[in-house]
């Protein structure tokens, strides 16, 4: 049955309006009736804006995620290029050294992670090569959470420094890549009726 309609039985009535004899009431019509504008309740009105925020909403929310999720990491990756810009700049040193057993220097480990965070930034905002760009996106998450297990009583000596809160936000930034990946591998959200 088509949105905002309503069945409507007719009985007793034959063709000309006539009344039927009783044996031949047995036969019901239904019709389709359109309700008039001044009979929609408000109720079937929040209904209908429900269903259409919905449907729009599963058709350019990822969309709306993957091109802010690639801006959040352009933006933090065009910061690292420039020396004393990036909140997390001697975090992402630390880390990186830490994690190569000492063989990347600072300044490399800086450049490493951003000219990765441009391109997945640039990947996630285009869509062009965005596997190749989660990939990255993958291995990198492993770097941008390490410093949880890594340096977790430096970053909560006795509550979250803001490194630590720099890290734990990043958390977010996983879900909202795995989102992203799934849809990228053929995943739909679809709105259920």
């Amino acid at each position: 049955m088509p949105d905002g309609y309503a069945y409507r039985r007719i009985a007793g009535v034959a063709a000309g309006g006539t009344r039927m004899k009783p044996a031949e009431q047995s036969l019901v019509a239904t019709a389709i009736v359109r309700p008039k504008e001044s009979d929609m309740t408000v109720a079937t009105l929040t209904e209908t804006a429900n269903r259409r925020a919905a449907d729009w909403l599963a058709r350019h929310s990822i969309n709306v995620l993957r091109v802010s999720l690639g801006l959040v990491f352009l933006g933090f990756g065009v910061l690292k290029f420039f020396p004393g810009l990036s909140p997390a700049e001697s975090l992402v040193v630390r880390t990186l050294d830490t994690l190569s057993f000492g063989l990347l220097p600072g300044s490399a480990a800086l450049i490493l992670t951003a000219i990765s965070e441009c391109f997945i930034g640039i990947t996630l905002i285009t869509g062009r090569l965005l596997k190749t760009g989660l990939v990255v996106l993958a291995f990198s998450m492993i770097g941008i959470l390490s410093p949880l297990v890594l340096f977790f009583t430096d970053l909560f000596p006795s509550g979250p420094t803001l490194e630590a809160q720099y890290v734990f936000k990043d958390i977010v930034l996983v879900a909202a890549g795995m989102v992203v990946a799934a849809r990228a591998l053929g995943a739909r959200l679809v709105n259920e009726r």
